[in-house]
């Protein structure tokens, strides 16, 4: 007889993980052809294209809006054209045991944030320069907002920045 309080079974789980890269660096073309990569390329031509846009607007990109936009494009522009160079030479996969995505998802979360404001910023200055501006940089914060809620999904899957993880998991019920 089973004593009080204690299952007459109970189900034991274990978790097997297995982690697969490749230590070479080398140059590959095709992450350009993925969502991730297609996303940062959008986020680099847009952070550009809306830097020049503030930048061509003469007297006022010197304006207090006209600057914080500046600096989100940029750093922007920077980060993102650094995190596309890595992956596209696999330094990601070789040094597969930093968080890659985990940072990626902080700093685009963050981006879709500061691009809102900048944007509405930019928006509601009233200039043509400011208004094309502002809509790249809402386009900008779409892209990112979406890189976003890609890199979470990876993140809540286990999954790695480049090569590939399989996590098996087994159970067994003794009675």
């Amino acid at each position: 007889m089973a004593q009080q309080g204690f299952p007459g079974s109970h189900t034991t789980t274990t978790s097997v993980t297995q982690t697969t890269v490749s230590p070479q660096i080398r140059y590959d073309p095709t992450y350009i052809k993925t969502i991730p990569g297609i996303l940062k390329c959008a986020c680099l031509v847009l952070n550009l294209v809306g830097f020049i846009c503030i930048q061509c607007s003469g007297a006022l990109s010197y304006h207090t809006r006209g600057s914080f936009f500046s600096t989100i494009s940029m750093t922007g522009f920077w980060f993102t054209g650094i995190m596309l160079i890595l992956y596209l030479i696999h330094i990601c996969e070789k040094f597969y045991k930093i968080p890659w995505l985990k940072i990626e998802m902080y700093f685009d979360v963050s981006w879709t944030i500061l691009y809102l404001i900048a944007s509405s910023f930019a928006a509601a200055l009233g200039n043509e320069a400011y208004a094309a501006a502002a809509f790249f940089g809402f386009c900008s914060m779409v892209c990112y907002g979406y890189d976003a809620f890609l890199k979470w999904k990876s993140v809540q899957s286990g999954e790695i920045a480049q090569g590939s993880r399989v996590i098996s998991r087994e159970s067994n019920i003794v009675a």
